[in-house]
C-alpha cells in the first residue's frame, strides 16, 4: 500500500533532471524527494534503445525497493522514449514521463518555424516521430541533436567558450530558416537556457517541459490521494552511479545551493 508520506523517485542520465527536480521541488515543497543521477552512464542519448530501458527499469527498481517511493519521474526525455512503457509494465507506481515541449511551441510561433534542439536518441525515439505528426503539422520543425552539450552540462561549464561554440553551431541552422521558438528537448539543456536566450535574443522564445511536468505530478498525486499536505522542511535524498564528491560539486552549482550525494549500490551502477 502506497503510503501518504513516501517519497517521490526521480532520475535522469545524469544532472540535467536537477532542472526538472527544481522545479518539482518549486511546485511541491512539502513532497520528500529522492535523486538519481546516473552519471557513470552518461550521456543517454548515444547509448543503444536496449541499454537506456535495462537502465531505466533498473534505478526505478531501486526507487521502488530500496525508498519505497509512491511515484517516479523519468526527468529524461531520452529516458522517456526508450525505458517508460517497460517501467510502468514492470512497476505498480505512478510513473510521469517527460516529451519535448513541441506542441506549446508549434502553437505559440508565429513564423512557423519550430527548432528542436534534443539528443540524438529523443530525436530518432518513435516518441519523438509521434510528438511530430501530432503537434508538427503546420509548421516546419528544425531539429538538431545537440552532441557534446550533455557533457558540458556534467563539467558545471553552462557559458565557457567551448560551450558557446557548441551551441552556435545548432543554434544557426533553425535561426537561418527562421524559427521563433525553440524547443530544449533535453533536461540537460534547460540550464543553458540563460546562455541560449542570450545568444538568439529576445524575440525567440524558449520551450522546456520541467514545469509541465512538475505540474502533472501534482496531478497524478492528487488523484491518487497521495499528495503530502505536511508544513515545513521535506527530505531530500540525491544518488549516482558516479564520483558523489564530483557530482556533488557541480549539482551545487548548478543548483545554486549545496547538496551532498551518495554512491549507489554496487548492484545499480
Amino acid at each position: 500500500m502506497i503510503q501518504v508520506t513516501a517519497p517521490v523517485g526521480m532520475f535522469d542520465s545524469g544532472m540535467g533532471g536537477l532542472s526538472v527536480y527544481r522545479e518539482v521541488r518549486q511546485e511541491l515543497p512539502a513532497e520528500s524527494l529522492v535523486y538519481i543521477a546516473d552519471s557513470a552512464h552518461v550521456p543517454y542519448g548515444d547509448k543503444p534503445p536496449e541499454y537506456i530501458e535495462r537502465r531505466a527499469s533498473l534505478l526505478t527498481e531501486f526507487l521502488v525497493q530500496r525508498h519505497g517511493v509512491k511515484a517516479v519521474v523519468i526527468a529524461c526525455n531520452t529516458a522517456t522514449a526508450f525505458g517508460v512503457r517497460s517501467i510502468r509494465e514492470r512497476f505498480a507506481v505512478p510513473v510521469v514521463a517527460m516529451e519535448p515541449a513541441l506542441r506549446p511551441a508549434a502553437a505559440t510561433t508565429r513564423t512557423g518555424v519550430v527548432g528542436v534542439l534534443a539528443t540524438a536518441g529523443t530525436l530518432e525515439s518513435s516518441q519523438f516521430e509521434s510528438l511530430v505528426d501530432r503537434f508538427g503539422k503546420g509548421v516546419q520543425v528544425v531539429a538538431r541533436p545537440g552532441s557534446g552539450l550533455v557533457e558540458q552540462v556534467e563539467r558545471g561549464d553552462v557559458n565557457g567558450s567551448a560551450t558557446r561554440a557548441i551551441v552556435q553551431e545548432y543554434l544557426s541552422p533553425m535561426l537561418a530558416a527562421g524559427a521563433d521558438a525553440i524547443v530544449l528537448g533535453s533536461t540537460h539543456y534547460v540550464f543553458l537556457r540563460p546562455l541560449i536566450q542570450e545568444m538568439v535574443g529576445p524575440k525567440v522564445a524558449l520551450f522546456d517541459a520541467g514545469a509541465a511536468v512538475a505540474r502533472r505530478l501534482r496531478q497524478v498525486l492528487d488523484e491518487g490521494s497521495f499528495l503530502c499536505g505536511q508544513d515545513g522542511a521535506a527530505m531530500e535524498r540525491f544518488w549516482t552511479s558516479g564520483d558523489p564528491a564530483m557530482v556533488g560539486t557541480v549539482a551545487s552549482k548548478l543548483l545554486g545551493r549545496a547538496v551532498t550525494f551518495q554512491r549507489l549500490p554496487e548492484k545499480y551502477g
